[in-house]
């Protein structure tokens, strides 16, 4: 074959229909010229093209000589072989017809041939799956114990498949298909207890960390961010939402999708992820075909786990406190109650966290569309319900519910409304019959008490007791502290904020969670009714009997109370009970408007017992008859006035300091003192009668009881004051310096006003109280000196100069009250009991003169040395020497000096006396010496004398 030849037959069939194109129209338009020389130029220009052409193709194969020298001779081995093959394939059809008529005639023997071939490898199939059937107990013993359970259920269920199909007939197989059948069956039951395992074991486990009491306020702010964090879709094991299983499905994503088979790393620890797991157990479960009876299975099991979780919770508290059983049993510390419910809480959220992962894996497997019914399903709010009902279970035990059920104490109906007249509680009860007594008993035997002991510690400690039906092998529930209805106080907010958990994961509304409706019917109906029971019950036994008003504090109390005087122990009494409320409104923060009713309720007996006891005191007769400083004090003018003094205005504290005593001057000071004498003996100095008996306080134990009503009351009301303030600090949510808002919520306003109200009373009987001291101390000194100028002897014998027996009778009293209320009474306010008492005693006998009959030398030593007696006596009660009473020493001794002589000072000096008081002097000298011709003259000349020096002071 030429190069040419070799050329032509390489050009494509498109290169080949252009070519003889291009010649078809160098003919046509040769054909077609009619001018030859047209002709002849066309010829000429196709022959240069042609030798171009040629030069072209000369050059190209002188530089293209090597390739195709190489491609004809490539091209020669080709034909060379493809000749070959095509006589070989000749051959080989030759040969095969000629086999193919060999074969026909040994069919036969070929087709036995064949059957011992396919013999054959079955029974070497048949021996490599013995083979691999026999190493099943091991490799499954191995996938179990490392936990690989996919790979485990596919082995047992593969085998069985293939001991039940193929390997049905191997005899010798019989004892290891019924080992494999058997490790099948129980294959499910390992699933559900490893199942049971990560739910209520596995998901508690870091509970450890976080026991103890002194994480209790961190364990109470993750509870509260825990309950917070619901709105925010948290998701967590140790405290968050619980989401619906549909969800919770979404979020695992490529983990769980339906269309995707679970794979199963053998080189990794099954156990790292937890969520995978749990998938992986689920999907073991539906390869073997159990998953309706695992589901039952769980669903039955909740409860018993649930029950061993608060028993393993139980012995941990116990042993972090370092103590046994019994010694915390019986003992009153609810702290060890709030840390078990604590990691009971935490356990709880992740047995439910757990169990919403099993569902979703659940229904992973229903939506695949298996066909799987889906009526043995439990959800979440099984799970819920079994939780509140074991909680239930846990708090009947520790708030001692069936104990207070059967002697419960029932409140009033009413007893948090404000308006309850709590009084009753305080008002004589009838008496009760005598009760038969029996001759004697056996309850106090050694076995009756052995026999008691045994059944109480059994009702403490016996798990069927405590929790239903006993279970096998089920943890020894352990009491933590001793039940009370008083735990409540200690686990109300974290229960409260766990429920709010719960009522949100279910999807209820607010309080109707059966655990919800168990609280509050506790409460409700035992709580409050034993709270206000016990209250009661404390008022009664500090308020009842004869001398309920004059027991006072020990000093060890009013020490730990820190007063520096004794307080009644009713007040300290109802002071603690108040607190013990104010503590509940803080601890039941829900109930803190009703706690705050009994208050006012409590505080509004208490008034009235009081009031029965102040009336007890300064009645005599009826209401009407009182004695004289109880009328006083009660009066509103004379009480307004004895209130403007500046000596009772140093006793209000104004801005934590007393009232500076110098915001009056001595003259000032002098001038308010006469005003209250004149004021006193205006009321009390009378000519007709003295002053009875009846009408004074006689009994010095009775003014020590109105001084501790005082000290205590005032001390009370101070407290209360405090209070109402904070309370409506919290309420109003305004800021007031130096006030600690209390960790209770708002309260409304009537009730603030109602406790302000109480406040006020209890601080107005207080000071009415005190009005009354200082009143009845003057009263006793009108008592008795009044009898001394209208009955005393002033005119008598020289041998009678002894101080009268009403003003040693006085000096006695008055040393008797000192003595009491020094020992009742703060030192300002025992001060001012007796402060310018020196002032009223001059004032009373300067104004007794008028009443003395007649006066000699002898009657004005007696006198003078009743005043000394007096003076001497209120210096040593007042530690400051009583000039006022110089005063009335130095009017007497005006007696020894003759009348003249005296205007003759007054118009030399100037007066020191009053006019009447020396018109009383003159009176009594003239009724002394008998004098009536000079009597008229030196009234005159008085008049006279005190007209001019009244008009010099006035220039």
């Amino acid at each position: 074959m030429d190069t040419t030849d070799s050329k032509n037959s390489t050009v494509s069939p498109a290169k080949q229909k252009q070519t003889s194109g291009f010649l078809m129209s160098i003919v046509r338009t040769l054909s077609t010229s009619a001018d030859f020389e047209q002709r002849e130029k066309e010829k000429a220009r196709i022959e240069k093209a042609f030798r171009e052409c040629d030069v072209r193709l000369g050059q190209l194969v002188r530089d293209h000589y090597s390739d195709l020298t190489r491609i004809s001779h490539d091209f020669s081995n080709i034909c060379s072989r493809i000749n070959e093959s095509r006589e070989k394939i000749k051959n080989i059809k030759d040969d095969l017809s000629s086999c193919k008529t060999l074969l026909h005639c040994k069919r036969d023997e070929l087709r036995r041939l064949w059957i011992d071939g396919v013999e054959q490898k079955t029974i070497a199939s048949l021996l490599d799956q013995i083979e691999q059937i026999k190493d099943v107990p091991e490799k499954l013993n191995s996938f179990l114990a490392s936990k690989h359970y996919l790979h485990a259920t596919d082995l047992v269920v593969n085998a069985v498949s293939k001991l039940e199909g193929n390997l049905a007939g191997v005899e010798a197989l019989k004892d290891l298909k019924a080992e494999i059948i058997f490790r099948k069956e129980q294959m499910h039951e390992n699933l559900i207890k490893e199942l049971n395992r990560q739910i209520y074991m596995k998901s508690s486990t870091p509970s450890t960390s976080r026991s103890g009491s002194g994480r209790k306020g961190e364990m109470l702010l993750k509870q509260t961010e825990s309950a917070a964090s619901v709105n925010k879709g948290g998701m967590g094991v140790g405290g968050g939402r619980v989401l619906p299983p549909q969800m919770l499905g979404q979020q695992l994503g490529s983990l769980l999708t339906v269309n995707t088979r679970l794979s199963e790393d053998l080189t990794r620890d099954p156990e790292e992820d937890s969520n995978k797991f749990v998938a992986i157990l689920v999907e073991s479960l539906f390869i073997l075909k159990k998953v309706p009876e695992a589901a039952e299975a769980l669903k039955l099991q909740i409860h018993p786990e649930l029950i061993a979780i608060v028993a393993r919770a139980s012995n941990e508290v116990v042993e972090n406190s370092c103590g046994q059983g019994d010694t915390l049993a019986n003992s009153n510390q609810p702290h060890h109650l709030l840390e078990l419910l604590e990691m009971v809480f935490y356990q709880f959220r992740g047995v439910a966290h757990m169990h919403n992962i099993v569902l979703s894996n659940l229904h992973r497997i229903i939506n695949s569309g298996l066909h799987i019914k889906s009526e043995f399903m439990y959800d979440m709010k099984d799970v819920w319900s079994k939780i509140q009902g074991v909680l239930q279970l846990l708090l009947s035990e520790y708030l001692d519910v069936q104990n207070t059920e059967k002697s419960r104490h029932h409140a009033p109906a009413s007893f948090d409304e404000p308006n309850v007249d709590i009084g009753l509680y305080f008002s004589k009860k009838k008496q009760q019959k005598n009760k038969k007594l029996s001759l004697f008993r056996f309850d106090a035997s050694i076995h009756a008490l052995s026999t008691n002991s045994y059944v109480e510690d059994t009702r403490q400690f016996s798990h069927s007791e405590l929790f239903g039906d006993s279970t096998v092998g089920m943890p020894k529930h352990q009491l933590v502290c001793k039940p009370s209805v008083d735990n409540i106080k200690a686990i109300f907010k974290p229960l409260q904020n766990f429920i709010m958990e719960i009522e949100m994961a279910t999807e209820c509304s607010p309080g109707s969670s059966s655990l919800q409706e168990f609280l509050k019917d506790f409460i409700d109906n035992i709580f409050l009714g034993q709270v206000h029971f016990t209250v009661s019950n404390n008022i009664n036994l500090a308020t009842k009997g004869f001398d309920s008003l004059r027991n006072i504090i020990d000093h060890k109390t009013q020490k730990e109370l820190g007063v520096p005087r004794p307080l009644l122990q009713s007040t300290v009494t109802v002071d603690r009970s108040i607190m013990e409320l104010r503590e509940l409104m803080r601890d039941l923060p829900d109930y803190a408007e009703q706690f705050l009713n009994m208050i006012c309720n409590v505080l509004r007996g208490y008034m009235d017992t009081c009031l029965n006891a102040y009336k007890g005191i300064v009645q005599y007769d009826t209401d009407e008859k009182r004695i004289i400083s109880a009328m006083w004090a009660k009066d509103e003018d004379i009480s307004r006035f004895l209130r403007s003094l500046p000596s009772w205005r140093t006793l209000q504290p104004t801005d934590g300091q007393e009232l500076n005593r110098t915001v009056c001057s001595e003259e000032e000071m002098r001038a308010l003192n006469s005003k209250e004498a004149i004021i006193l003996i205006t009321n009390l100095s009378t000519d007709e009668v003295f002053i009875p008996q009846h009408e004074i306080i006689t009994d010095v134990t009775q003014m020590r009881t109105v001084a501790n009503v005082h000290e205590s009351l005032e001390w009370f009301s101070n407290r209360l004051k405090n209070f109402a303030v904070t309370l409506a600090a919290k309420s109003s949510q305004v800021m007031i310096p130096e006030v600690i808002l209390l960790d209770i919520p708002p309260v409304s306003q009537k009730t603030i006003d109602s406790l302000n109200t109480l406040v006020k009373d209890f601080k107005d009987l207080a000071e009415v109280c005190l009005l009354l001291l200082h009143l009845e101390v003057r009263v006793h000194c009108f008592y008795y000196l009044m009898p001394v100028a209208k009955q005393a002897n002033f005119a008598g014998p020289i041998d009678d100069l002894d101080p009268d027996s009403n003003v040693l009778k006085l000096n006695k009293d008055l040393s008797s009250m000192e003595e009491v209320l020094s020992q009742s009474l703060q030192p300002k306010r025992f001060k001012y009991i007796f402060e310018s008492l020196g002032f009223l005693v001059s004032s009373i006998l300067v104004n007794s003169m008028q009443y003395i009959k007649k006066i000699n030398e002898n009657g004005i030593k007696k006198m003078c040395r009743n005043i000394f007696a007096i003076q001497q006596n209120l210096t040593n009660i007042t530690m400051s020497r009583e000039s006022d009473l110089d005063h009335a020493r130095q009017y007497y001794e005006l007696l020894y000096i003759n009348p003249d002589d005296i205007l003759t000072s007054v118009a030399e000096k100037g007066p020191q006396f009053t006019e009447n008081e020396y018109v009383q002097l003159l009176l009594l000298h003239y009724r002394s010496h008998g004098d009536p011709t000079q009597l008229d003259q030196r009234m005159q000349r008085l008049k006279e004398v005190i007209d001019k020096w009244q008009d010099e002071m006035k220039s």
